[in-house]
């Protein structure tokens, strides 16, 4: 009698149950931590429910409220797909080259360079530094160079008008970008073996250029993606980055994200339906994003 596809994957499981057994741990954590909250802001998003209280189911409410009703909402859906265009590619496109350069230079100046672009990931006094410099008086550091040399009339101010604080979060977020995705470049670049060099060297590479695209790139497809992941979430999840420089709400609800909104409902209103519901959007754009990267990245060198 054929066995059906359930029993040859119990007969697998039994015959490698050491395996599974060594991998419990994480699966526990991972349902815990992982997949059960998604499932849970998932039944959440068709509800009205406000912690204190039962949650009510509703249906689509949640959702036909945020899309139709809420202009707010469409604005941080706006602004976020705003910075992902920028610092999603820009930044992975940094990540990279910066790895790369990292590559060439002697290993102390490159331990260096790899601190210099690694610090703002982690630094959370970054922010600070920013605010010093594009301080809306003369003050400033930026200002005050640009009216030195007669670049400007007027301090600009950067922090407080609306048409200006969008394009300085997206500037500090591809900054404050390269982290664990630009390591991961450093490694599999530095993981490549050099006698691949030397036989394209001899099958007709010429410089390095084609070395990176004949050679590099298909041995680092593993941390492309990774990278790719990493960039694409980073981009979509940008909220941090405006509150710290210019607080919430930013003026105009300028560089308003999805992240911001989600906050807004969670911590600040308490309503916890519509913010699983604003969470579960988030979700979708970054699993369906993810899947159109990795695609495009899998053609990298065939």
């Amino acid at each position: 009698m054929k066995k059906t596809k359930w029993q040859v994957l119990w007969h697998q499981i039994k015959a490698n149950r050491i395996f599974y057994l060594m991998m419990l741990p994480f699966l526990i954590f991972f349902v815990t931590f992982a997949v059960y909250p998604v499932l849970k802001a998932i039944f959440y998003s068709f509800t009205d429910y406000n912690i204190l209280e039962k949650p009510d189911f509703i249906g689509l409410k949640n959702y036909a409220q945020l899309i139709l009703h809420d202009q707010i909402f469409i604005k941080a859906v706006q602004n976020t797909f705003i910075i992902a265009l920028f610092v999603g590619p820009f930044g992975y496109i940094l990540s990279f080259l910066v790895a790369w350069l990292i590559n060439e230079l002697p290993h102390m100046l490159g331990t260096i360079v790899t601190i210099i672009f690694y610090t703002p990931s982690m630094a959370g006094g970054a922010m600070v530094i920013f605010q010093l410099l594009f301080a809306n008086d003369s003050n400033g550091y930026v200002n005050g160079w640009l009216l030195k040399y007669g670049f400007i009339d007027s301090p600009i101010y950067w922090l407080s008008d609306s048409k200006t604080i969008l394009p300085l979060v997206i500037i500090i977020s591809v900054w404050m970008s390269l982290g664990v995705g630009f390591l991961s470049f450093v490694a599999g670049i530095k993981n490549v073996q050099e006698d691949q060099y030397e036989a394209a060297a001899i099958d007709g590479i010429k410089n390095r250029w084609q070395e990176l695209w004949f050679i590099t790139l298909p041995n680092m497809k593993p941390q492309l993606l990774f990278g790719a992941v990493m960039s694409i979430t980073g981009s979509f999840s940008v909220g941090g980055v405006a509150d710290a420089l210019v607080g919430f709400p930013s003026p105009s609800y300028a560089s308003h994200t999805i992240v911001n909104h989600l906050n807004d409902y969670g911590l600040i209103r308490l309503e916890m339906g519509r913010a699983s519901a604003i969470a579960v959007i988030l979700f979708f754009i970054m699993i369906v994003s993810n899947l159109l990267v990795q695609k495009l990245l899998r053609k990298v060198g065939t």
